[in-house]
């Protein structure tokens, strides 16, 4: 049997386990056993394409993502032409093959819950 606590709680405002900072891209990161969220702050202009393709060296991003959207817009598009702009209180998930970016002058909050752990990888 495992021995992990009966109750985990992690403060993403006040004690993240961990902060990424990008271009245009703040990663808070929670880690509560074997799950890993994460708050993603996105800034007006930011693209997978242009600040994440050139260093994980894809097409598209690879990594599936189940997410909630706090505040801002982002547009996301399949590699099948399939895409989606969702808003404040949009639940998703995103499988992998797609591209990402900011719509409009409000930077984007996004609560990632699946996919965090691959996308910080190397980054």
């Amino acid at each position: 049997m495992s021995s992990s606590p009966k109750i985990q709680v992690k403060d993403l405002n006040s004690s993240p386990d961990e902060v990424l900072n990008f271009e245009k891209e703040k990663i808070e990161i929670v880690n509560l056993g074997d799950l890993t969220v994460a708050r993603v702050t996105l800034e007006p202009g930011w693209s997978w394409e242009k600040h994440v393709k050139p260093r994980v060296k894809t097409n598209s991003c690879e990594i599936p993502h189940s997410s909630y959207i706090i505040s801002g817009r982002v547009k996301t598009v399949m590699d099948d032409g399939t895409e989606v702009e969702s808003g404040p209180g949009s639940v998703g998930i995103v499988q992998p093959g797609h591209n990402t970016w900011v719509v409009g002058d409000e930077p984007a909050v996004i609560i990632d819950f699946s996919g965090v752990k691959e996308y910080v990888k190397g980054r």
